[in-house]
């Protein structure tokens, strides 16, 4: 059977690579030097300066090429003078550290080296700083430290001890604090876990002091026992190793503890270098006048906030270590500290703010369950009655405050007025003493605003969330967008921490998890807008006019001047509330600017669409270079203030409503919309309005909504955020509920595998298959561990089985492994029992039973569609968890039919629960387009098929299944079968008129068709030895005579009554499918219908996963319900936009409908798109819900037979997976037995050189590219198509945008103008020219999901590796070719990279100089794969070009004989002229790549680039004969997909276009 996998040592690891730009301290120009120690490289360094290093040559020398003695005085010497800095923020130098991690420093000397009693300080630091730099590169930074586990405890150990006896400098408790935040990040991997969960366990609670330590156990009294057991456990150790009994010495209780010292430390004395006190209130005030700030040390509180917030946020960690941060009462001494308020405090106050939410979340730490608002509520009043009692009895001073009520004293200044009365030493006795808040060892304790700050954090009421995240506006304003603390721009180099929000394995609640994700996804589309903003504003080009207002001599495409703007309506607030109902604005413009493209898309504008507000004021005078340097973006632009809308309608000049779907304009009252004015109506935010005019009232500010005078929209795909936020902020107001199996574990808690099917119940025991086994065999291979006995209906052993089975399954299949690396036991459990079941020799029996189908009905539509694919073990395995409850997860490596499993898992469970509901959710149209296709060639019914949003019209079909389309056909089939029932009538001599309206058929049925059928089953049961009996005596007899074949013999009474129950099978169908529709003849609107067909009618409802976060509102409104979700590309999908869709229902009676969730992805591949590097990198937004659950050790099922590329390709990204093998077919096919023509390999690795002396350039950041690679990779795509490779089979992908728009600008250059050639392009057979080059040179990232024949691959990087470090898209890249790939790149870069050797390592198995068979002068060959025939070996690009040089002209010459032929052919006769098979071909050929020049006639210029001189081209025996051959080579590759008019075969492009 199917292995079933948790997360193992190699099996997940942490892949978001990015690269960032670091300072250019030398320009471009320099002359590169050798390096001294301690210098650094700048950012446009070289791979022969990285070469000419110092770090390499001792890297070559020491570790990389020679093999020397370890050396522990170098590691020191690299250290300190390499590794450590001596000032400023950074506590590395980055450019060092880079080099260090590229010549696997960590892997390759430090680790191998390392032994826990014996390794220096250096040593240790060292390898902390390689694991931060592999962490903030984003790539597996514990993998090397698998192969010696118990070594790497003892790392760790060392670590914890590393400061004993040590003083660090500011940067090296950084790096400390880095390391143990990775660490602390880092809970799914066993060996780190272990080790770093002690240090947040009870025995932290010695170190509490002793009123605090009294107080948590009195509130959580089952701790007690806890307590008392580990004490007890610890005497007994202690005793043991024969010393005395000191709790306080261990490392885990002093840990914590001493870095709250020493971070309390660094506050008080080193941020303000000249600051030696923080005692008293004149000190702080004195602060602010300091103007030297020690950068380290802000970063090192920035960290330090950091590494407590994770410990916070996630229950483990929290539980314990909660009580430790209110005990020194950190938020206070920050709140109080100078740096809280300083200006170069900002990113670290927001940090402290956000620890102070985490300290106070809504949670019960020791149970785990969200707190209600009204027991967060009812908690505080009972505290504070408690407070007012003591005071009372106690405190004579505070009896004003015992006896007030809590509404007038729980608020901040009321209560610090109320405490002022008590003097200094009562304060401290109170707090101290009495409430036992704090230490009174401790040293601030004397400080009576700090002895204030705690009792008010304590007492005061917080505000709610929920009230929090209802006031937020949904619209960014132009103070959050330009934060960069909050929204960082671009360049965030991971080198810092920012005010995010983290999205990791654990959650503390439902209510934590949406609000992380709902605070990033506001951010992230707050990034998007402001680069939009910052795209759209410099072309209106604003200046002051004369009169002095602002001005536009410029136009832009997404913006346009204001001419009107005024608020038209504003509601009164709702009860409760004190922001406005609605506020509704107009505002007017023109577009007479415009041209007719652009005009259309501004009248385009529809309800519901998001506009943008913005108010321009350029300065009088431009910004001098100098200063605008200087100046922020908004400054640059004049931006003055940013407000987001709503549009509510949109009206032209005349005032006609334009782009009404309400209703209120009817079709034939349409008109177009008249003039260039337009008046658009929209909603304003009412959070932002009232934020906004209670400034004007309190404070004095501008009136925003007087300014503005430039209204900006969006591309509609982007623009889609407010809705999705609005899903969110719904299900936080919600008491949202996930079903209570699924619960536990989407918070990343309790058992993994939880909720496994086997683990589940009310399991389908007895499951029928339908067409999923093809034959007995079939089945057999699938059920392997069991003896397989088949059985007929009645219980008989049936000899000669055959499809369809039903299978009794029993509850664990045998062969499933439970992989669940958080509890050994249960992993030991699954070994032994299956080694049990080895040594007892005898299989358990499996009961199958081969039943015979009825009689489907005698016309061929009756009979059912049946699956043609051969299903795996692995894929029945997925398909058996599928339609089981529970959570299914299905891997699905690169070309292992994740589809078609996903298809038969609806198909089968269709059949299996005919009543349940199932929603498709995807990531792209694509995709669910793919799966749509192959659910209609499946037995379900195309009535119960429908599919939303607004890919629907990309499917393969004739078939509409949007709403619409749907309630036509039912509206067509309706008139259909009640045509039928009156046939039926007909036949029967009754009136005709029962076929009037489905009611009446439905009559009908029951009085006349069923009554008679029930009479002749009686006549039948006393008439069975008749042979002729049903034949005569059948009542539908005349209706059935129209059948191909006739449907009674009269030869066997059994075989004539199965097929009457055939033919009545068909009749009942027939008034089933007329009840359906009788809802559609009783609702009259097209929306009630289409309703109708979305909530009760369609059994298999799909749509992308943005359209179910758009329309989740909708969706409630109308009662939709659903009882399965499958998810396909779920890897590929955003957290948050993964789990919306397991809420588009309401709950009934407070449980979750949902019985099964099946997530099918690859979590080995590519993740969701973040644009924005810092949520990307710092809050792992970029991590999808499948990603996550794999980590956290849930058992999935992963696909092992690939069908997509030859077995020789496959090897290069199958060593990512557990056991990809591959299917037969690429084993035996001839097609992958046949070599590449013209290449000597079916792969290779190709070393390019500096071209013109150049390797990668960047014109801006990120945009990557190497003309070298470009020229040589368009070289080889021209060598191909002049041999006769169609160009449909032929991509070139890259891994930046910067090449793709480089490659493409060659290939207009070299290949567009020239016939044979063309741009490579899967739809060159049916798009014009114009648009070739945009489809298939490509890069990788979006390539994802696609597959061609040939591949040419270029990788740009000549300096570092980049992303492709993130070995996810190694495994894309690797993946996507199925016949051929060839990988254009700088080899000596590459091969060093440790992350990717197991590709690189066969790639460089062959020559890494272009090996081509120049012999093979056609597309054809009948050399096999494995001879690589007479190699002729490319030295360079510039050899390749003239290759293709003379190839070219002696295609040329070809061309024109071709040419004069067919001319001299149609001046003979033009009536032959069709029946030329050359000339047909020939201008077909022409047709389908590329148009000749105007005169028909080539242009004399070869497609080649700037070569150097000629190469010696007698080697290339045989190059320029033969080429008459390929054209017909090539006419007879491309003619089969085209027909007579030279149309594309329909079956040609779908082939084409699959994606898997």
């Amino acid at each position: 059977m199917t292995k079933v996998y948790g997360t193992g040592a190699y099996d997940f690891k942490r892949h978001r690579v990015a690269e960032y730009p670091v300072e250019l301290p030398n320009q471009l120009g320099d002359k590169p030097v050798e390096s001294k120690a301690g210098s650094t490289l700048p950012s446009s360094i070289t791979l022969s300066e990285i070469q000419r290093d110092r770090l390499t040559k001792i890297a070559s020398e020491n570790w990389l090429k020679a093999e020397k003695a370890f050396d522990a005085e170098l590691v020191k010497d690299i250290y300190t003078t390499e590794l450590t800095v001596k000032e400023g923020r950074k506590t590395v130098p980055l450019h060092r550290v880079m080099i260090l991690e590229v010549s696997q420093y960590l892997e390759n000397y430090l680790w191998p080296n390392f032994e826990a009693e014996t390794a220096s300080f250096e040593h240790v630091m060292s390898m902390m700083l390689m694991i931060n730099e592999k962490f903030r590169e984003n790539v597996a930074a514990w993998m090397c430290f698998y192969d010696r586990k118990d070594l790497f405890r003892g790392f760790l150990e060392r670590v914890l001890r590393l400061k004993e006896g040590r003083d660090l400098t500011i940067a090296e408790k950084t790096n400390y604090l880095v390391f143990m935040i990775n660490a602390f990040q880092s809970l799914e991997d066993e060996i780190v876990s272990e080790t770093v969960l002690k240090l947040a366990s009870l025995e932290c609670w010695h170190s509490l002091s002793y009123g605090r330590f009294q107080m948590e156990l009195c509130l959580n009294p089952d701790l007690i026992k806890k307590w008392k057991r580990m004490i007890k456990r610890e005497s007994k150790e202690a005793a043991k190793r024969g010393g005395p009994f000191d709790p306080s010495s261990s490392l885990e209780v002093k840990f914590l503890r001493n870095l709250f010292v020493e971070f309390l430390e660094v506050l008080d004395h080193k941020v303000f270098p000249q600051k030696h006190s923080v005692n008293g209130d004149d000190d702080i005030a004195d602060a602010y006048g300091f103007e030297r700030v020690d950068d380290a040390c802000v970063l090192y509180c920035e960290r330090f906030m950091e590494f407590l917030i994770d410990l916070l946020s996630q229950l483990p960690t929290r539980r314990y270590l909660r009580p430790l941060v209110a005990d020194v009462a950190v938020v206070a001494k920050c709140h109080l500290s100078a740096l809280y308020r300083h200006e170069k405090g900002k990113l670290f106050a927001q940090l402290v703010d956000l620890l102070q939410f985490y300290e106070n979340f809504e949670i019960n730490d020791h149970v785990g369950t969200q707190l209600t608002d009204d027991e967060v509520l009812q908690s505080h009043y009972d505290r504070f009655q408690s407070f007012q009692l003591l005071a009372f009895k106690k405190i004579p001073k505070l009896r004003e405050l015992a006896l007030s009520n809590i509404g007038s004293i729980n608020k901040r200044a009321d209560l610090s007025k109320k405490l002022s009365v008590l003097s200094p030493q009562e304060l401290q006795d109170l707090v101290c003493c009495k409430l036992k808040l704090l230490s009174k060892e401790d040293p601030w304790s004397e400080r009576v605003d700090f002895l204030i700050e705690v009792m008010v954090s304590f007492f005061e009421k917080q505000k709610s969330q929920k009230e929090a995240i209802n006031a937020l506006p949904l619209y960014p304003n132009e103070q959050i967008m330009w934060d960069e603390s909050v929204v960082p721009s671009i360049n965030y180099s991971g080198e810092g921490c920012l005010a995010l929000p983290k999205l990791n394995l654990q959650f503390l609640t439902l209510h934590d998890y949406l609000l992380r994700n709902f605070n990033l996804f506001r951010l992230e589309s707050t990034y998007e807008i402001r680069e939009d903003i910052q795209e759209a504003v410099p072309h209106l080009l604003a200046h002051i006019n004369n009169e002095g207002e602002t001005a536009f001599r410029g136009w832009s495409r997404m913006a346009v001047p204001i001419k009107g703007f005024k608020i038209s309506e504003l509601k009164q607030p709702n009860i409760g509330e004190v922001k406005p109902a609605s506020v509704t604005a107009e505002v007017t413009f023109s577009i007479s600017s415009y041209k007719a493209q652009i005009r259309s898309e501004w009248n385009a504008l529809k309800e519901h669409d998001v506009l943008f507000l913005l108010s321009i004021r350029p300065s009088f005078e431009p910004l001098s270079s100098e200063e605008a340097a200087k100046a922020s973006v908004p400054q640059r632009l004049g931006l003055q203030y940013v407000r987001g809308c709503e549009i509510i309608e949109i009206r032209d000049e005349e005032g006609t409503l334009m782009n009404d779907f309400s209703g209120r304009i009817k079709r034939d009252e349409w008109k177009p919309p008249k003039g260039d004015m337009r008046t658009v109506t929209v909603a304003l935010d009412t959070a932002q309005y009232h934020m906004d005019v209670t400034d004007i009232a309190e404070k004095g500010t501008e009136d925003v909504y007087g300014t503005f005078n430039v209204l900006m929209r969006r591309k509609p795909k982007e623009n889609n955020f407010k809705a999705i936020l609005e899903s969110i902020r719904d299900l936080m107001n919600e008491y949202c509920i996930v079903p209570d199996w699924l619960h536990n574990i989407f918070l990343g808690y309790g058992n993994p595998s939880a909720a496994q099917w086997s683990n589940m119940p009310d399991l389908l025991e007895t499951v029928d298959f339908k067409d999923t086994f093809l034959d007995a065999d079939h089945l057999r291979t699938c059920f392997s561990d069991y003896q397989v006995s088949f059985i007929n209906s009645d219980g008989t052993e049936n000899l000669d089985p055959r499809p369809p089975f039903r299978i009794r399954l029993p509850r664990t299949l045998k062969g499933n492994t439970h992989a669940l690396p958080g509890n050994k036991k249960l992993i030991a459990d699954s070994i032994n029992d299956a080694n049990m079941v080895d040594s007892c020799g005898e299989k358990d029996q499996l009961i199958v039973e081969a039943y015979i189908p009825p009689d489907p009905g005698p016309y061929p539509q009756d009979q059912p569609k049946q699956n043609s694919v051969r299903f795996t073990p692995t894929q029945i395995g997925a398909i058996i968890s599928g339609i089981q409850p529970g959570l299914t997860m299905v891997v699905g490596p690169p070309g292992t039919g994740k589809t078609d499993t996903a298809v038969q898992i609806l198909n089968v469970l269709y059949h299996n629960c005919p009543s349940q509901r199932t929603l498709i959710i995807t990531h792209s149209n694509q995709a669910l387009n793919d799966l749509f296709e192959k659910i209609m060639e499946r037995d379900v019914p195309a009535r119960y098929l429908l599919r939303l949003g607004q890919g629907e019209q990309e499917l393969a079909t004739d078939l509409d299944f949007s709403r619409q389309g749907r309630v036509n056909a039912m509206l067509v089939r309706r008139l259909e079968l009640l045509s039928e029932v009156e046939r039926l009538a007909r036949s029967l001599q009754l009136p005709e008129d029962v076929g009037y309206t489905c009611e009446t058929a439905g009559y009908f049925w029951l009085l006349h068709v069923y009554s008679r059928w029930e009479q002749f089953l009686a006549a039948c049961a006393d008439n069975e030895g008749k042979p002729t009996f049903v034949q005569e005596r059948f009542p539908f007899k005349e209706f059935f005579s129209n059948t191909p074949q006739p449907v009674f013999t009269g030869q066997s009474f059994g075989r004539d009554m199965r097929a009457a129950k055939g033919c009545f099978r068909h009749l009942k169908t027939i008034f089933q499918e007329l009840e359906e529709c009788r809802a559609f003849e009783l609702l009259k609107s097209t929306a009630d219908r289409a309703n109708y067909l979305m909530t009760k009618q369609a059994k298999i409802v799909a749509m992308t996963c943005t359209h179910a976060a758009l329309k989740r509102k909708d969706f409630l409104q109308l009662g939709f319900k659903y009882d399965n979700l499958l998810m396909e590309e779920s890897a590929q999908i955003l957290e948050i936009e993964t789990f919306i869709p397991m809420l588009l229902q309401r709950q009934e009676d407070g449980y979750a409908r949902l019985k099964r969730c099946i997530l099918i992805g690859d979590h080995h591949q590519l993740p969701p798109v973040v644009k924005n590097m810092a949520f990307q990198k710092y809050s792992h937004m970029d991590q999808s819900l499948f990603t996550r659950f794999v980590r956290l050790g849930i058992p999935y099922i992963e696909l092992n037979a690939q069908g997509r590329a030859r077995p020789s390709i496959a090897k290069l990204y199958n060593w990512r997976y557990r056991d990809l093998g591959d299917l037969p077919y690429v084993k035996e096919d001839a097609i992958f037995h046949k070599a590449n023509a013209g290449f000597s390999y079916d792969y290779q690795l190709v070393d390019v050189p500096d071209y013109h002396g150049r390797g990668e350039s960047a014109p801006s950041p990120w945009f990557y590219q190497n003309e070298g690679e470009a020229e040589y990779v368009v070289s080889v795509y021209i060598y191909m198509r002049l041999l006769g490779y169609p160009a449909n089979k032929i991509s070139i992908l890259t891994t930046y945008n910067g090449q793709k728009l480089l490659i493409r600008d060659v290939i207009n250059r070299r290949c567009v103008p020239y016939p044979f050639i063309g741009p490579p392009s899967k739809l060159c057979l049916y798009i014009t020219a114009s648009l070739h080059v945009l489809a298939q040179v490509t890069t990788v990232d979006k390539f994802q999901g696609q597959q061609n024949d040939f591949v040419l691959l270029s990788l740009v990087r000549t300096r570092f590796v980049g992303h492709l470090r993130d070995a996810r898209r190694l495994v894309v890249a690797m993946s996507r070719a199925r016949l051929g790939l060839y990988v254009f790149c700088r080899r000596s870069l590459f091969e060093q990279c440790y992350e990717l050797q197991p590709t690189f390592q066969l790639l460089l198995q062959r020559p890494d100089r272009l090996s081509l068979n120049v012999k093979e002068t056609t597309s054809y060959t009948e050399r096999n794969v494995e001879d690589i025939g007479d190699p002729y070996l490319v030295s360079g690009i510039e050899h390749m070009g003239d290759i293709v040089n003379q190839l070219y002209q002696a295609t040329v010459a070809s061309y024109e004989y071709h040419q004069h032929m067919a001319y001299s052919g149609s001046m003979d006769t033009s009536g032959e002229q069709s029946n030329q098979p050359n000339s047909m071909a020939m201008d077909d050929d022409m047709d389908t790549d590329i148009p000749a020049s105007a005169n028909g006639s080539m242009d004399g210029t070869p497609p080649v680039s700037q070569s150097e001189g000629p190469t010696d081209m007698n080697d290339l025996a045989n190059g320029e004969t033969s080429h008459d051959n390929q054209l017909d080579s090539e006419t007879d590759t491309q003619a089969p997909s085209t027909d007579g008019n030279s149309k594309p075969l329909e079956s040609d492009v779908k082939e084409d276009t699959k994606s898997e």
